[in-house]
């Protein structure tokens, strides 16, 4: 049985989750009066996004006393009572996959994990299956209570296939529309990566302010550009270094650029180890290592990058949260052989 619920324009539904299958039913009162549906529609369930009640409204699952609305944009008439039927999530095209995942926190909203290198994040062409997503259809099966009508995990943040680290992922539409304002926001945002960079960056801290955009040549690379490029800033301080051969840099991102980290310390001459696009010759730091470090610096296949903390507040409590993970193993043995070919 459809579960209904009545809604005032101006009820609070922060306590509330929505699950797929439901109808609710809101009341225009004269102060609505004139406003977009859509808008006033999404704004008093509160847990539909305005592109989802959309959605809804051309599939003719909204009616204003009974009769389905048209138009998104039809203005709100007082007095008039409107009925959103959201059916159930359809099931996501991508299949459910069994792939072992670390998960560092978990409620009923979100989790919080560890992605590994070598980890897609989503079903893209040449990566159809064995990705992040497929994984987390698996692990997270019936808790999804949808996005965008799809029953599927709510991507709000990637990381680089070969990055590791901590992502969070939304498992209901609410915590995927509130997660996705704060990333875009970066207020109250906090993220931390650990980069191991060829050569020591002079002044040991400092920052990296220059737009990213597509490579005027090369589209499949991004760039620092002149022209069309977003804003970009990157903050890092070097944890470590290793005479002057190459540095543990600590980067903390005031914006979320695709590849940002990797171009901008490409940018200002110290590309990530391992680096397989921004990273075009051999180092010129690469003679000061023994011979050991530099080959296994120099054949490192991936680029040398982790993301190790994340700090946000929880979509629905509020409450901050912050995660860590630790280094992969291949990155702590990179550095061990570093500190032992010092000693």
């Amino acid at each position: 049985m459809t579960d209904t619920r009545i809604l005032s324009a101006r009820t609070d539904t922060s306590t509330e989750s929505l699950t797929p299958g439901e109808a609710f039913t809101l009341p225009a009162g004269a102060d609505a009066a004139g406003q977009r549906v859509d808008r006033f529609l999404a704004a008093g369930i509160g847990t539909l996004s305005r592109s989802r009640v959309k959605a809804l409204i051309e599939a003719g699952q909204v009616l204003r006393d009974g009769t389905p609305v048209a138009d998104p944009s039809e203005p709100v008439r007082a007095g008039a009572t409107y009925r959103v039927e959201v059916p159930p999530a359809a099931p996501a095209k991508p299949q459910a996959q069994d792939i072992p995942l670390t998960i560092l926190f978990e409620d009923r909203h979100l989790i919080v994990l560890d992605k590994p290198a070598g980890l897609v994040v989503h079903p893209a062409p040449g990566n159809q299956d064995g990705t992040l997503v497929n994984a987390l259809l698996a692990h997270a099966g019936d808790d999804l209570a949808g996005i965008g009508g799809e029953k599927r995990p709510g991507i709000v943040h990637r990381l680089d296939k070969d990055t590791s680290g901590v992502m969070v992922v939304a498992k209901t539409e609410r915590a995927h529309q509130a997660l996705s304002a704060t990333f875009a926001s970066r207020e109250a945002l906090e993220r931390s990566y650990l980069a191991l960079a060829w050569g020591v960056p002079s002044p040991s801290s400092s920052e990296v302010e220059a737009p990213i955009g597509r490579h005027p040549t090369d589209r499949k690379r991004m760039a620092v550009v002149t022209r069309n490029g977003k804003d970009a800033l990157t903050r890092y301080g070097t944890e470590r270094a290793w005479g002057t051969a190459c540095a543990l840099l600590r980067c903390r991102l005031a914006t979320g650029r695709t590849h940002q980290i990797r171009v901008h310390l490409a940018h200002i001459g110290h590309p990530i180890v391992g680096d397989p696009v921004y990273l075009k010759r051999v180092p010129g730091s690469a003679k000061a290592l023994p011979a050991p470090a530099r080959d296994a610096l120099l054949s490192f296949p991936r680029q040398a990058l982790h993301a190790e903390s994340l700090g946000f507040p929880h979509p629905v409590t509020g409450e901050t949260l912050r995660f860590t993970a630790p280094l992969p193993q291949d990155f702590k043995d990179l550095l061990a052989l570093l500190d032992g070919d010092a000693g």
